[in-house]
């Protein structure tokens, strides 16, 4: 800087940093309320820490508050406190030079980094110049908390130079800066403009703020004050200020964090899921502050998707950022809070499913659809298992649960493997003839009623030594050693040697009906009420997971499956009987035809109902004429 009289002028790099700083970096003219109303209670903060430790102050009487006052048709505002203040020196060091680390050594890695300035400019704490996107011309005036230290004012447009002189006129300790506004940012000398900036970003200062003798900031920040002295209603209260909830919160999560890293959370999770139709899933995310300066609305990094139901705020008193506050100078500081925020949601979850299964209950009911998407979480994998709950044969109704950790309480002396099945509801799994071996053995099957729980499985792979298998799978060997709990009752007759050959061979014939719709077909061992089913192979996709992919129309291809018959079904025997008479009987196609697209339709894979329709009307058609015929009407 060369100086003349009590005028300086810019560097050069200080020029082209200033365009950078007013045209490039900043997204939204309005963060420089925010930042000087940040340095205002940073300059309370150093006064109030001075106060404390004996040091001499001056005007020491004056109140720790922060000012705003504007004026419409002169188009300014007045940001003013009882801070610290500055003295001749520290203005030319703070404001003068931009930044203590120097201009040089930013332009100089500015121009190095292939990322964006935001990045690292952070480094130099350089936030008071957001003021020049709205203003052409500042005016600080400011007092030092030193005694005998003069006032000083400072004026800049922000151009080129800047003048610094010592005030004639009396000063009270602190700092005032005038904003003259430029022509196109007139809006922020209106009230209404001014109010919502305070609201949206410094309601929860610590230090009053009064908007033309108005105080704004009324809400306490409660996640900096001790549990021991909040009550239940003033959390109730925080929370519907902070979400806009009609409700109060179902849960209520207070922590503060003192090691490795320092940061308070207050976090609620909803007594409704307002998702609707999976709407807006991207407006999540908790509000991050530094010292209770709101940095950024709805940080998505600071939770994982699954928990986008979680409401609240997360206050860090060291984590460093950029300039602009609007991105994170240190990921590996914010990573360090973002899974530690995880952690405290999943174990408080986890210590409610064990000390309060019926609120839990009401948590999963509400947000378990959004919960499951956890499986992704490959950190938290082991806790996200004992979350999750899923209606089961065991359960006396479609609306009770279970967790993996029951249903593996309740497994059978030899029982190897956690099963389950899908459906669209308790009644439909019910009906399923998968499910016809299990209830004969007495095992327990997990009921999945919701499409992604077929993609939670194989992530998950195991729970504990047990791993998980579909009802529907061709390899059930393992049940065979479990003995059974329900008598078998059937007393159809046993088919003779010659029978036995010619079933073998109907096995035969059906087979060369459906061709290559099926890979086999096979006497089954697991049905007793239903004629047939189908079978996956054990590599292949369960029957849910094809329909699913079908509907998120993905190309999974032709899987045949493997076509189970029940010998001693009366269908199945009065099949025999025509295949016996006529090998070549054209009951036999038709009927074949109709289990296996039954079939197909049973697991929801049946793509174009119209000729099962036809071919059943036909059926009906004829079978009610053998019933007339038989009853003589």
């Amino acid at each position: 800087m060369t100086a003349n009289q009590n005028t300086f002028e810019f560097k050069a790099e200080v020029k082209k940093l200033l365009d950078i700083l007013v045209h490039s970096l900043y997204t939204s003219k309005e963060i420089f309320l925010r930042e000087l109303v940040s340095n205002s209670s940073d300059a309370l903060d150093k006064l109030r820490f001075q106060s404390i430790s004996g040091t001499e102050i001056t005007d020491k009487d004056l109140p720790y508050e922060i000012h705003i006052d504007f004026d419409e048709k002169a188009a300014t505002i007045t940001v003013s406190d009882h801070g610290i203040g500055m003295t001749r020196d520290e203005i030319i060091l703070n404001i003068g030079t931009i930044a203590k680390s120097g201009t040089e050594e930013f332009l100089r890695q500015l121009a190095e980094s292939k990322s964006e300035a935001n990045n690292i400019i952070g480094k130099f704490g350089i936030g008071f110049y957001s003021v020049f996107m709205v203003a052409k011309q500042v005016t600080i005036k400011s007092k030092s908390y030193k005694p005998d230290e003069p006032a000083i004012i400072w004026k800049s447009d922000g151009l080129a130079s800047y003048e610094i002189s010592e005030m004639e006129e009396p000063m009270q300790r602190g700092t005032i800066i005038e904003i003259h506004l430029k022509d196109d940012a007139k809006e922020f000398a209106e009230k209404f403009r001014i109010q919502s900036i305070l609201k949206k970003h410094s309601s929860f200062i610590s230090f009053p703020i009064f908007l033309q003798k108005e105080k704004i900031n009324t809400i306490t920040a409660l996640w900096r004050e001790p549990k021991s002295s909040i009550k239940q209603e003033q959390y109730n209260e925080f929370y519907k200020f902070l979400s806009y909830d009609m409700d109060d919160p179902m849960f209520t999560l207070h922590k503060s964090v003192d090691a490795p890293i320092q940061f308070n959370s207050l976090l609620f999770i909803p007594k409704k899921n307002v998702e609707m139709f999976w709407m807006n899933r991207d407006e999540y995310g908790l509000d991050l502050y530094v010292r209770r300066v709101l940095i950024q609305h709805k940080n998505k990094d600071l939770i994982p998707e699954y928990m986008s139901f979680v409401r609240g705020v997360v206050d860090s008193e060291d984590l460093p950022l950029n300039i602009s506050r609007e991105t994170l100078q240190e990921n590996s500081v914010f990573m360090k809070i973002s899974s530690s925020v995880t952690g405290q949601i999943l174990n408080f979850l986890l210590e409610t499913a064990k000390n309060e299964p019926e609120k839990y209950a009401e948590f999963w009911k509400e947000h378990g659809k959004i919960f499951k998407l956890g499986y992704t979480d490959f950190t938290n994998l082991e806790k996200f298992k004992d979350l999750l709950r899923f209606n089961s044969s065991a359960s006396e109704s479609g609306n009770d649960l279970t967790s993996f950790e029951e249903y593996t309480s309740r497994m059978k002396e030899g029982q190897k493997e956690i099963f389950y099945l899908s459906g669209n509801n308790r009644s439909a799994i019910e009906l399923d003839p998968h499910l016809e071996l299990f209830k004969k053995k007495g095992v327990e099957v997990l009921y999945f009623f919701d499409p992604v729980d077929e993609f939670i499985i194989p992530s998950l792979r195991k729970y504990k030594d047990f791993e998980f298998k579909s009802a529907d799978t061709k390899d059930l060997k393992s049940l065979d050693k479990l003995e059974d709990v329900i008598e078998d009752d059937d007393t159809t007759e046993k088919l003779s040697k010659d029978d036995e050959k010619q079933f073998s061979s109907l096995l035969s014939k059906i087979k060369a009906i459906l061709g290559e719709k099926v890979t086999e077909v096979v006497e089954s061992k697991r049905l007793k009420d239903s004629p047939s089913c189908l079978i996956s192979a054990d590599d292949g996709f369960s029957s849910s997971m094809q329909k699913i992919l079908r509907m998120t129309h993905q190309e999974v291809g032709a899987t045949a499956k493997i076509f189970e018959i029940n010998k001693n079904h009366p269908l199945t025997r009065n099949l025999l009987k025509v295949f016996i008479a006529d090998a070549n009987d054209d009951f036999i196609p038709q009927t074949v035809m109709q289990l296996y697209e039954i079939s197909l339709l049973l697991e929801g894979n049946l793509t174009d109902p119209h000729e099962l329709v036809t071919r059943t009307n036909k059926i009906l058609e004829k079978s009610s004429g053998w019933y007339v015929a038989t009853k003589n009407l």
